[in-house]
């Protein structure tokens, strides 16, 4: 058992945003489990993080650490294996990528260091979260991996339900409290995970590789297709597609969400969908915020990445490839532009600045449904945000 410590590299964090502006790297979640959590229960020791500055308040680096991981990369048994096999002094290196280092309990450590420390090649594949779209691209390969971590070696609960059907019952785990009515559990793809306290409502549809964690529900009469995870206390209806949903989310209506990323606190309105695929079937361009313009993904295949604490009114159309900051507030008709900034409000028809102030009484209220409380480290975070993505609001400066 080790402490260590997962580092966002500079070079990945930004291609990352808009989901690495509220939190670390490796707090990201990709298949069943976060990053930070996927390390803590292969290494069983506590885990800290190396973050921007305005972050460390939530998430605290200890003065005296030796052991530092890139929090981009997604845990195996080789990886694990070469990693705890590092010496005082030793980067674990993949070409020009740092893996892993190990220091002196006292000395920091940065990326940049890594030049004059001994550099240990690492020669296997491993999967790295290096772009935002990565998330919802590796998603089914890492809910099979996390599914074995998660129940192996456990028994699953018991299927109470006679009017439930289950395809490959084998490949199903199904944690305590979980209650399932009358839904079609088809694991022949991959496995399906079921979380604690979560609910399947009648005539749901669900295809593995599938996660729905702690206390969140499936609605009535739900598509969810594969390499889809639902987020702990998240609700979802409707047709939801290798789409990964962070946690505290809802999008409980009827529309469609396909290979998508939603942060937490993020609200989908009634029939709010999304466009995962161009009309002339071209590769999809996203807004990357390192570049401060759009970039090729190489996907045929990409929707919606959403912020923390964003939402989207009733029939909301979201074009393909559309990012969309913190706190945003999306609706009306039509299709809005597929970048929209850190709090803006409005839609189609054009933005204004969703202040500070009202964005804060909204984040209070939906947080304190959920017994959670919008304190000052949250409310201090979200300022910052609002302070850094100011110069993407453009209308601001305008007339």
């Amino acid at each position: 058992m080790e402490n260590f410590v997962l580092f966002d590299d500079p070079a990945i964090r930004g291609s990352l945003l808009p989901f690495t502006f509220t939190r670390p790297v490796a707090e990201i979640r990709v298949g069943i489990l976060k990053i930070s959590e996927k390390w803590q229960q292969c290494l069983q020791g506590a885990c800290f993080f190396q973050t921007q500055e305005y972050l460390q308040s939530k998430f605290p680096v200890p003065s005296q650490q030796s052991l530092w991981i890139n929090g981009s990369l997604c845990p195996d048994d080789a990886l694990v294996l070469a990693i705890q096999a590092l010496k005082q002094g030793q980067v674990l290196m993949l070409q020009q990528q740092v893996l892993a280092a190990k220091t002196a309990p006292q000395d920091s450590f940065s990326v940049d260091q890594s030049k004059s420390m001994d550099q240990i090649p690492y020669e296997q594949a491993c999967v790295m979260i290096q772009k935002n779209w990565h998330i919802f691209q590796f998603n089914g390969a890492e809910i099979k991996k996390d599914f074995t971590r998660v129940s192996n070696g456990r028994t699953s609960a018991t299927l109470q339900d006679a009017h439930t059907i289950v395809y490959q019952a084998e490949n199903i785990f199904i944690e305590e409290g979980a209650v399932i009515k009358a839904a079609v559990l088809n694991a022949e793809a991959g496995p399906i995970y079921i979380g604690k306290n979560t609910e399947i409502q009648e005539g749901a549809l669900i295809r593995g590789p599938f996660a729905l964690c702690e206390g969140s529900t499936v609605n009535m009469g739900a598509k969810l297709r594969g390499d889809t995870t639902v987020g702990p206390f998240s609700k979802v209806g409707g047709e939801i597609s290798n789409a990964v949903i962070f946690g505290f989310s809802n999008k409980g209506h009827e529309g469609f969400l396909g290979n998508s990323v939603i942060g937490e606190w993020c609200n989908l309105g009634a029939d709010t969908n999304t466009s995962n695929l161009k009309n002339n079937y071209a590769p999809v361009k996203v807004w990357d915020y390192t570049k401060g313009g759009f970039t090729n993904t190489g996907l045929q295949f990409c929707g919606l990445m959403m912020g923390d604490h964003s939402k989207t009114g009733i029939n909301t159309m979201l074009n393909t490839g559309t990012v969309v900051g913190v706190g945003a507030l999306i609706f009306g008709d039509g299709f809005p532009r597929n970048f929209i900034p850190s709090f803006a409000w409005g839609g189609a028809a054009g933005f204004t600045t969703f202040q500070f102030r009202k964005f804060e009484e909204t984040a209070e209220a939906v947080m304190k449904r959920r017994g959670l409380a919008f304190d000052a480290v949250e409310k201090e975070i979200l300022m910052k945000v609002f302070e850094l993505t100011k110069h993407y609001r453009i209308w601001d400066k305008e007339g």
